[in-house]
């Protein structure tokens, strides 16, 4: 596995750097920006605390992905990725996936009973496809990686 390792370090870079820009962005872009859009569309501004609450709340769900990657990764590096220690970690990416899915479809439903025009529903719309879509996909890799575990066991044994 050493094109894996030579991958991992970089990617611990990338994600360091995710991180920080998520950071950034709920501290100091997002309730700047919330607070301009209020004073540019008074009729809308009492969602500018829900929609703050609902940006971090979703930013917090990529972060605990990106924490729960990061400790799958170094497990990739040590050689125990195929243990059932590496479930925990999965398990926490499914769970908090679904939670940022599930929160994107309850927006996608508010918004669209309160917003007139189709931009932002559709937008949202797309968004709760490719989300779902996206906690799917991390459900069939959960499964390939069980598959891939208890083979890891089974060789373990004859070995």
């Amino acid at each position: 596995m050493p094109s894996t390792h030579r991958a991992v370090g970089p990617l611990r870079v990338l994600l360091v750097l995710l991180f920080a820009g998520l950071v950034v962005a709920q501290v100091a872009i997002l309730p700047p920006t919330l607070a301009s859009l209020a004073d540019d569309e008074p009729d809308l501004a009492y969602l500018q605390w829900p929609a703050l609450a609902f940006s971090v709340v979703e930013l917090v769900c990529v972060q605990v992905v990106i924490v729960c990657t990061w400790r799958l990764l170094g497990m990739v590096r040590a050689g125990r990725i195929f243990s059932e220690a590496a479930f925990v970690w999965v398990n926490a990416i499914v769970a908090t996936m679904a939670v940022a899915w599930g929160l994107l479809l309850a927006a996608l439903v508010y918004v669209s009973v309160l917003v007139d025009g189709p931009g932002l529903p559709v937008l949202l719309f797309g968004a709760v496809l490719a989300g779902g879509a996206l906690v799917l996909l991390v459900v069939v890799m959960r499964a390939l990686l069980r598959q891939a575990t208890t083979l890891r066991a089974d060789l373990d044994g004859v070995i």
